[in-house]
């Protein structure tokens, strides 16, 4: 087993070293830099957040200039990434490092570990990649690759299987080597490994692939269940008055915390605008503002997030005066709407306007 593993890492490190991707935070060992990569690939494709690293790090150079900023600002940085919370936990765990490390980023485990938003892989990645600590890391690259190259069926979203991937994963760790051993894993996953359609006869450790010889590559890995969906269903007001439109800022344990949006009605089911207007909520919103003039075509969509579908209809408004139920929201010049942070949805709406 262990002569196996040791051909296994060899492999794969090989193959790193002909095939990696020629990625900005992989030609650096400074934590920071690697850490914000690492939250920022958490359920992003590498295509999306390379930009958007560039941008961040340019912007926040050091832990001190994240730790420093405005959170509007660090989540405007963000705007169009999604699982904003990432965002957040960045910026707090920026100020805890300023506050308990003295702006030095952490290089022990756990300490890395103690931060806000940081789990188990991210702490072994930064571990490892920063200071080649022989930390294994486990995402789901790697879930697919072992569970591949030793044909295990044990379900990876349950306890039992964490629990095993985790022991697996250790087990064929390059502890020497663990800065690139993990990097190689990772990607050998992203690129060559795939979920489907994986060139399996240009694989080079397909000789070793117990899933190969099974005849059951597509099989791997097993999950247990599926996450169930919610709908919800928005009605947006974009509302104009001499030169202003209002936003609010989304608060609560709720999607898009912190991020703006147009004054929003919600309702339990979709309705047709004439049982909108009848709602309470409608007459609220509207109440003592005079006429009111729909200036556009509503706008609609259907926005799919991870647990929720959102469906969405954006009204664009013109009013001859506002009342108190508006203008207690955050007024500001129509044309400023770009300075504030906005969720995805709204930025669709956004560019949809400008057409």
């Amino acid at each position: 087993m262990e002569e196996r593993n040791e051909l296994l890492i060899t492999r794969l490190e090989r193959w790193y070293a002909d095939h990696a991707r020629d990625l900005p935070w992989r030609h650096t060992d400074d934590a920071y830099k690697i850490w914000v990569s690492e939250i920022i690939l958490q359920q992003t494709r590498v295509a999306q957040g390379y930009d958007y690293y560039l941008r961040f790090i340019e912007r926040f150079p050091d832990v001190s200039s994240l730790a420093a900023a405005d959170e509007d600002e660090v989540m405007k940085y963000w705007q169009g990434l999604g699982y904003y919370s990432r965002a957040r936990n960045m910026h707090a765990a920026a100020r805890d490092v300023v506050a308990r490390f003295a702006g030095h980023f952490p290089s022990t485990y756990d300490d890395i570990r103690s931060l806000k938003g940081v789990g188990d892989y991210t702490a072994a990645a930064i571990a490892s990649i920063a200071y080649n600590l022989p930390h294994a890391v486990v995402d789901g690259n790697v879930y697919r690759v072992l569970s591949r190259l030793f044909d295990v069926d044990i379900p990876i979203d349950t306890p039992d299987g964490k629990r095993y991937f985790a022991e697996l994963a250790g087990a064929m760790l390059h502890r020497e080597n663990a800065r690139v051993y993990n990097q190689a894993i990772m990607e050998f996953g992203a690129l060559q490994c795939v979920p489907s359609g994986c060139d399996c006869e240009q694989c080079p450790v397909q000789d070793m692939c117990a899933a190969y010889a099974a005849g059951c590559v597509g099989k791997l890995p097993v999950k247990q269940g599926k996450v169930s969906m919610k709908s919800r269903y928005f009605y947006y007001f974009a509302i104009e008055c001499n030169g202003s439109t209002w936003l609010q800022k989304r608060v609560g344990n709720d999607i898009w915390r912190n991020l703006y949006e147009f004054p929003l009605i919600e309702m339990t089911r979709e309705v047709d605008f004439l049982e909108l207007q009848q709602s309470d909520a409608y007459q609220k919103l509207f109440e003592g503002v005079g006429r009111v003039t729909f200036t556009a075509q509503p706008y609609s969509c259907r926005h799919v997030l991870t647990h929720r579908i959102i469906y969405a209809t954006f009204y664009t408004v013109h009013l001859d005066s506002v009342s108190s139920n508006i203008s207690h929201l955050t007024q500001l010049p129509t044309t400023d709407i770009e300075r504030y942070a906005v969720s995805r949805l709204t930025e669709m709406y956004l560019q949809w306007r400008e057409k």
